[in-house]
């Protein structure tokens, strides 16, 4: 095993300092190679606030409860607060590399909102950065030497690395709003172009590699309705504007927007419109 750390003052003891907004309390690392097994539990916590960064391998969390587990692997941050439960593990299997650092300050929880740390969140998907070694490892070496004006040097750095933090969160947060905006706005495009096939959901979320469930969540977050909704709503339209603009019969318009089945595409439309096909076309003449 690897280790090298840095503590505020020498001292071990964490604490609780309101005195200024931002206070560095301790900073280390931890790289397990043949080591078994690395366990912490605090069952009351911490009086500070704590980052772990996972650089390489996983970390096994257990959040709220102990028989509760969540596999963090590489690429995330885990923020706990003060006072909560705090049990996770390192592998040696797994050859695991973490980042730690503590804190404390008057303004702390601000000071992670104002970074997109929210309160009801302990994950955060950061991804993989040798500038968050980089800042890690100068904080070490800042609480080791004992400089001038470290104590405020710490405060910085540490801002620092929550801004790194901060933009990567941000970044992949747009990539997800984009990614998600391109395939529901693919996916009302194929509907509108092929309304009138025999349409599977569970196909064509599996063709884009999308889970189904995945899918008509976001589906409708994105239109207001589901796949299925979408279509129904395409096909009723569709056959209202033959309605008014044609004179094919009830049966063939059914056809053409896609129902084999005449009193099916009836009783669809009259929940839709709130009366039957037959009804609609007296009310609206030919022009």
């Amino acid at each position: 095993m690897y280790i090298n750390t840095g503590y505020l003052n020498h001292s071990h003891q964490d604490f609780k300092d309101k005195s200024r907004p931002l206070v560095v309390g301790s900073c280390g690392i931890y790289r397990l190679t043949d080591d078994p097994k690395m366990p912490t539990y605090r069952p009351k916590g911490r009086l500070d606030y704590q980052i772990i960064y996972i650089s390489s391998g996983l970390g096994h969390f257990h959040f709220d409860k102990p028989e509760n587990e969540t596999i963090v692997p590489a690429g995330n941050m885990v923020l706990f607060r003060p006072k909560e439960l705090q049990k996770y593990e390192y592998y040696g299997e797994d050859k695991t590399e973490v980042y730690w650092i503590h804190f404390t300050g008057s303004d702390v929880k601000n000071i992670l909102r104002s970074y997109g740390l929210q309160d009801n969140q302990r994950v955060f998907p950061v991804g993989s950065s040798l500038e968050y070694e980089r800042l890690f490892k100068q904080i070490i070496q800042e609480l080791q030497r004992c400089q001038d004006h470290y104590e405020e040097m710490l405060a910085l750095l540490l801002r620092h690395l929550l801004i790194v933090f901060q933009r990567e969160l941000t970044r992949e947060h747009i990539l997800k709003n984009e990614y998600l905006d391109r395939e529901m706005h693919s996916a009302v495009t194929y509907f509108n172009e092929n309304y009138n096939q025999d349409i599977s959901i569970e196909n064509y979320a599996q063709t884009r590699g999308m889970s189904v469930s995945w899918f008509i969540r976001n589906f409708k977050k994105y239109t207001g309705m589901t796949p299925m909704q979408f279509i129904v709503s395409l096909r009723v339209n569709n056959a209202q504007i033959l309605l008014e603009q044609t004179n094919y019969s009830i049966y063939e318009i059914a056809k053409i927007v896609g129902y084999d089945d005449q009193l099916y595409f009836s009783r669809l439309f009259r929940k839709q419109k709130g009366v039957s096909p037959s009804q609609y076309r007296k009310r609206q003449p030919l022009a």
